[in-house]
């Protein structure tokens, strides 16, 4: 939900980056189960990206590409980590300059200035939510939150397919702290023709999404919806096309909804041909109910969520109603509680000297990196395969089986992260609106 920074986060690190990756945690002492054979990939030395770009977008829901993590899925996450970077790199945060929250650079400059390359920007979109507030309504109106780009030529060639990409950041203006905190579940209702009024989304990201920011380009939804359908319909019938979108923190919750409106709509598709639309999400909190997953997952929505098992944002909104909690009620409360989207690439790792890390993008895609091989400091495979199998040995199910008490605490710590929120940035807003306490609960 936010790109945050704070020594007020009280966490235990395990030891060093580690990379768990499971779409399904195993119960504590128990070996998590082998994937089937029939999905494993046949050769992890010559698979390339265009020969297994289906898979990799997930056409097979991961299965067998998460556990082990297979290099060519791995390096295409870090890929699209690296090009939402790109929405943090370009961002002006100086509150005197003329473009204050806008993006520094045109758009044929941005992914090069940002280390990026591949895709061809085509439209810069833009967000502010419609919350009312005197304090928040002086923060600047429509600030750049990502852009639309489709991939090159050349990088089609590499990728077996056109890559229609959305990336987006994450929280940044007290506004967006604002919408993220306004926790309450909302009938979506973004298809006017079958309102699906048991589909519900955190009302916050959804008036995020759906707001007009003003200076007449209309909603971010509006935005969004145009330049993609733009760009699908404008590839010739006989050429693949994927879209993804991917997404930091709050950028994942908007990530989603555009996946499941773009499917709702039926906008992703070409005469009889359904272009997959895929979601990668770097830290991205829940976004709805029971009945919201059911339906992404029935308009065949596929979402990857690459999460941090010590970063608390994951675990919000939903620290009370959640998944778990949901079980335990039974059917009843279905409708009431938050439930994640999706397969899971769990990753492990904190830092002592910057414990804000754990929800920082670059932390994120870094470990991947090394996971991948491309270390900094030069450690070869061997090297380091060794090590983890040592630190494995000794320390393995000792993580195991303290897994259950750390989820607890992250569950109070993305608790204790909203109150924090709460207090540092919103607490003038109630004072002038105090009605905006009932829309602003953190749970």
């Amino acid at each position: 939900m936010l790109a945050f920074t704070t020594s007020a986060m009280l966490l235990r690190p395990r030891g060093t980056l580690q990379l768990a990756t499971s779409p399904r945690r195993p119960k504590p002492g128990l070996p998590a189960a082998a994937p089937p054979a029939a999905t494993r990939p046949t050769s992890t030395a010559t698979a390339t990206v265009a020969a297994m770009w289906r898979q990799v977008q997930g056409s097979g829901d991961w299965a067998g590409l998460l556990q082990p993590l297979h290099p060519v899925l791995r390096d295409e996450v870090a890929r699209y980590g690296g090009l939402v970077g790109a929405c943090y790199d370009g961002l002006d945060m100086d509150r005197s300059s003329a473009g204050y929250m806008r993006c520094k650079h045109r758009r044929e400059r941005i992914l090069e200035e940002a280390g990026a390359a591949g895709y061809e920007v085509t439209r810069y979109i833009y967000a502010a939510p419609d919350v009312a507030v005197p304090v928040v309504a002086a923060q600047p109106a429509g600030a750049w939150v990502g852009y639309v780009a489709v991939s090159t030529d050349e990088m089609t060639r590499r990728l077996g397919r056109r890559d229609v990409l959305v990336s987006f950041r994450g929280t940044v203006t007290p506004a967006e702290w604002t919408a993220n905190l306004m926790s309450l579940l909302r009938p979506a209702r973004l298809d006017a023709r079958d309102p699906r009024p048991d589909v519900k989304v955190e009302s916050g990201f959804l008036n995020l999404y759906t707001s007009a920011p003003g200076g007449g380009a209309g909603s971010c939804r509006e935005q969004l919806l145009r330049e993609v359908s733009r760009l699908i319909a404008s590839r010739p019938g006989d050429e693949d096309v994927s879209v993804t979108l991917a997404g930091h923190s709050m950028g994942g919750a908007l990530a989603l909804l555009l996946g499941y409106d773009l499917a709702e709509l039926g906008l992703n598709r070409r005469a009889a041909r359904r272009v997959p639309v895929s979601v990668f999400s770097f830290g991205g909190p829940r976004v709805g109910n029971a009945a919201f997953k059911a339906r992404c997952d029935a308009l065949g929505v596929k979402v990857l969520r690459v999460a941090n098992v010590r970063d608390p944002v994951t675990n919000v909104p939903g620290a009370l109603l959640n998944e778990r909690t949901g079980r335990l009620l039974g059917g009843w409360a279905g409708g009431a509680c938050y439930v994640h989207v999706g397969a899971e690439l769990a990753l492990d790792f904190a830092s002592l000297h910057d414990l804000g890390s754990v929800h920082d993008l670059g932390a994120y895609v870094s470990c991947l990196a090394r996971g991948s091989g491309r270390d900094r400091d030069g450690t070869t495979r061997r090297r380091r395969a060794r090590r983890r199998a040592a630190t494995e040995s000794r320390g393995g199910a000792a993580s195991a089986a303290a897994r259950p008490r750390d989820r607890l605490q992250l569950t109070a710590l993305g608790f204790l992260l909203f109150l924090y929120g709460y207090l540092l940035h919103l607490w003038p807003l109630v004072i002038t609106n105090p009605p905006l306490i009932s829309s602003i609960l953190p749970f």
